[in-house]
């Protein structure tokens, strides 16, 4: 199915979400974000416990009230502080997918799916019809007169999905859904949602703090700090370019090395190494104390490395295996791929490839530079 890219957007307008507490003192859970999400897309609100993820997701499905701001679906305001315009979840044309499935224990999967089409007033023959269309969908006809009670719950997943898909909402809205399975279910929903995704007109808006998740599912992701917006990107730009230490850190397992060092006229000193750091653009200063950011697959490991550590642990996995390097003190951390082990404390050799070295600001901790670096030597 083609989707149009341009229609059906969320605009989110400088959007602020205030808590009062009981002392009168103002939590900013919200602040002054601004966002836009394309038709079609599959949009993930992601960052830790507390960034104000789900609140953003309640804002724009109408669930919960901006302080200030302004929110457009479809060319429509649906909610303007100034203007006080606020209109009901109901009238927005949005479905909502709970963590908890919501499902109703007293009917079966087939009344599950049903009931909001009977109240929305569809005739008997179109409601069938669209419940078979969901049942096939999402595999899972076999169990249309089966209760909630007698489903795993990757099933009683797929009911809330199609329940949720049943009025055809132009926007789908996933809070943390994934939550409550193991492991394995959890990766086998993920590839039904993928697939769902690109089988239906609908734009996906979801809610994890699951880097994996959003990583594996978005086409976006928006991800989220104490309230603000840190980069709002596709998964492998926000990899390959994260625009701060925050982000870096956040995206990616094992997560990026962050070692600080010093620029001085094109050669970067750090973990008792000296190297010269080539940028793909032209550096505003000449000296500089920065961090340096290495995603863990561009330290390999080989043996010729330009230079040398000792393995502090090591992690094998299988396909690959995480190892740990002590190099003058400074902790890094490799990927190897292949089913290989190496023993603790053995002397090893490695480089650093790639042209995805970055520089953050030591102070901001913003990503001011990225390029590849050249060890020219190693220091005692």
């Amino acid at each position: 199915m083609v989707k149009n890219e341009k229609s059906q957007p969320v605009r989110l307008e400088h959007i602020v979400k205030e808590y009062v507490s009981p002392d009168k003192s103002v939590f900013r859970a919200v602040n002054d974000i601004d966002l836009t999400i394309n038709a079609g897309e599959f949009v993930t609100l992601l960052g830790p416990s507390g960034c104000g993820k789900t609140t953003t997701l309640r804002m724009i499905a109408g669930l919960e009230t901006p302080t200030s701001g302004k929110i457009i679906i479809d060319g429509t305001p649906v909610f303007d502080s100034e203007k006080g315009i606020n209109v009901p979840p109901s009238k927005r044309n949005v479905g909502f997918l709970f963590q908890n499935y919501a499902l109703w224990p007293h009917m079966t999967v087939y009344q599950n799916i049903a009931f909001g089409l009977q109240n929305l007033k569809w005739d008997s023959r179109r409601i069938r019809e669209r419940v078979a269309e969901l049942l096939a969908l999402l595999k899972i006809e076999q169990f249309e007169k089966r209760y909630p009670s007698e489903l795993s719950g990757g099933q009683q997943q797929r009911v809330a999905i199609a329940r949720t898909l049943a009025p055809n909402p132009k926007i789908l809205f996933m809070d943390e859904p994934l939550s409550n399975l193991d492991a394995k279910l959890r990766t086998e929903i993920r590839v039904e949602l993928k697939r769902l995704h690109s089988t239906t007109d609908s734009t996906f808006v979801y809610v994890t703090h699951d880097q994996l998740e959003a990583m594996t599912l978005s086409t976006k992701v928006c991800i989220m700090e104490k309230g603000l917006l840190k980069q709002y990107a596709a998964p492998l730009e926000m990899y390959n370019k994260p625009s701060c230490v925050f982000v870096g850190d956040f995206i990616g397992n094992p997560t990026m090395n962050f070692i600080e060092a010093e620029y001085r006229k094109g050669t970067i000193q750090f973990c008792g190494l000296q190297a010269e750091f080539v940028s793909d653009t032209p550096l505003p200063f000449e000296e500089k104390s920065v961090i340096l950011g290495i995603r863990p697959e561009y330290v390999q490991i080989s043996e010729h490395g330009s230079a040398e550590g000792t393995v502090f642990s090591t992690l094998p996995a299988g396909m690959e295996t995480t190892v740990k390097i002590n190099s003058h003190g400074t902790i890094l951390t490799s990927v190897v791929f292949g089913s290989v082990d190496y023993d603790i404390d053995k002397k090893v050799s490695f480089d650093f490839s790639g042209n995805s070295i970055i520089l953050f600001d030591k102070e901001t901790e913003a990503n001011i530079a990225m390029g590849h670096l050249g060890i020219s030597k190693t220091q005692g």
